[in-house]
């Protein structure tokens, strides 16, 4: 059994184009989306159409929730971006995302934890804007309940494997689309990549039990980093082109 996990597009549809391209070289046809899927100064229109006619099993991400929560007006420049792509098909799309699945009676998907899509499951925020490893015991407090053997957990665009005490997989696929941002809450952060490339996950299960690999995809990430130049997003062109703000 092999499957392909991806998140965190954000609206960067060469990425998508390229990750779906290197799964399909692998010969995996099992595919996750664990959401964050439009919002981004880039073709979240053209990832819309993508992924409402390959209809993956995905899970809504807090950035596809602020495309059917919120006005345009109190969006963030991102999410409004993504709003004026949207048709009203992609919008009831967004309507019918589960928060949370069980893909294959196996892999437990949801964007963040279980009990906040804007929380990160590994990592801790400090005042000062250091970004930590959350300790063991607070990050199985936030699994307990899932019985499921794998985990598959995204939204700090960084990709990362964890075994809990119990033996239960936790896999970060990383992001698709966007390499580097920068956050308020809880406190001003960064998280960067440090490399522009496309990432995902393949989660594999052998006689050992199941396991993760990690993949980073070259794309023509300079022709995006020109189109968020062109929106006036100074950041994201940055993290588009070098994996840095």
């Amino acid at each position: 059994m092999r499957l392909a996990v991806i998140a965190d597009i954000h609206g960067n549809d060469l990425a998508l184009q390229a990750v779906l391209a290197d799964i399909a070289a692998h010969g995996i046809d099992d595919i996750v989306n664990l959401g964050d899927c439009f919002s981004g100064p880039l073709e979240p229109g053209k990832v819309a159409e993508r992924l409402t006619v390959l209809d993956i099993p995905t899970v809504r991400g807090n950035h596809d929730r602020y495309l059917i929560e919120q006005s345009p007006d109190a969006m963030w420049p991102s999410d409004r971006i993504a709003h004026g792509e949207m048709l009203p098909g992609h919008l009831d799309w967004i309507r019918g995302l589960p928060v949370t699945h069980v893909h294959r009676g196996e892999f437990y998907m949801c964007h963040a934890t279980p009990q906040d899509d804007n929380r990160y499951w590994l990592e801790d925020v400090l005042e000062d804007g250091a970004v930590r490893r959350r300790p063991l015991a607070e990050i199985e407090a936030m699994a307990d309940g899932i019985a499921q053997p794998v985990i598959l957990f995204a939204h700090s665009h960084l990709p990362a494997m964890l075994r809990l005490s119990d033996g239960r997989l936790m896999v970060n696929p990383g992001s698709v689309g966007c390499p580097g941002y920068d956050d308020v809450a809880p406190y001003p952060h960064k998280i960067e990549a440090g490399h522009p490339l496309a990432s995902y996950a393949i989660v594999e299960k052998g006689p050992a039990g199941f396991a993760a690999s990690f993949r980073n995809v070259p794309y023509d990430h300079m022709a995006m980093s020109r189109l968020a130049t062109s929106y006036g997003r100074p950041q994201w062109a940055s993290a588009l082109a070098t994996g840095w703000l």
